[in-house]
């Protein structure tokens, strides 16, 4: 018997080629697509897959809240976080947020559908890399009461109001998306400074301008990756040429 697998991305075309690369396989099949947490919600609920593939950015809540609110309802479903966001920076919290793995959208085919069938057998899927950095920390290869802090080493919150600074969002725009008060905004405007060491909030700005302008084009292979999955969709290829410039 085919296991069920259930995609949330809030791209369509991305979700369709997806579904294709993995309605390929003998013992896999797509059941169901979201493209935002309250309809992945909705549908799982009445669907029961057997594993989830859930992407980091999504329209509304992100995909880290997406894995937290199905956790609370469902503590054995596995969930696969697919995404073009740096590893470095978010496995660890994908992982943390109850997912079972990560796998960067970037990686071959064969990557993802390992990740996929790893998971489904309750086990943790990550890169080499991330696995080995998580095992230094496990047996105190890192200095946390020494070592200057860094973006790695804020809340998943803080991280989030960071991305929304960068992308222009002013306190209110950000207070109105994470339906927070703008006293709470501010305040984790305030911790963003400390940590980073940054004098004032026009730092923190020009910061955050930075990093996620780094961000993007570090996400262009990432981008590319989204049109070969798209590709597949159509039919074409999943080898075909594409140019890499960000979404």
């Amino acid at each position: 018997m085919k296991r069920k697998v259930f995609v949330v991305d809030d791209h369509p075309i991305v979700r369709e080629g997806l579904a294709q690369m993995i309605n390929r396989e003998p013992d896999l099949v797509v059941c169901g697509d979201a493209g935002d947490m309250h309809g992945a919600l909705e549908k799982i609920h009445v669907i029961r897959p057997d594993v989830l593939i859930v992407d980091i950015s999504l329209n509304g809540p992100d995909g880290l809240d997406v894995v937290k609110n199905i956790r609370t309802k469902n503590s054995n479903l596995p969930i696969l976080i697919l995404s073009m966001h740096d590893e470095s920076l978010y496995a660890e919290r994908a992982l943390r947020a109850g997912a079972n793995g990560y796998v960067m959208k970037q990686e071959a085919t064969e990557k993802i559908l390992a990740g996929l069938r790893r998971v489904l057998n309750h086990e943790i899927y990550v890169s080499e890399a991330i696995a080995n950095r998580m095992l230094q920390q496990f047996v105190g290869g890192g200095s946390p009461h020494t070592k200057q802090c860094s973006i790695e080493d804020l809340s998943d919150r803080e991280l989030e109001v960071l991305r929304l600074i960068g992308g222009g969002h002013g306190t209110r725009q950000i207070a109105e998306e994470l339906h927070l008060s703008i006293k709470t905004v501010e305040s984790y405007q305030a911790h963003l400074k400390e940590k980073l060491s940054l004098k004032n909030s026009r730092e923190v700005v020009q910061y955050a301008v930075q990093w996620a302008h780094e961000t993007r084009r570090q996400n262009g292979a990432a981008a590319a990756r989204e049109r070969m999955l798209a590709a597949s969709a159509t039919g074409d290829s999943l080898t075909a040429s594409v140019s890499t410039s960000p979404k």
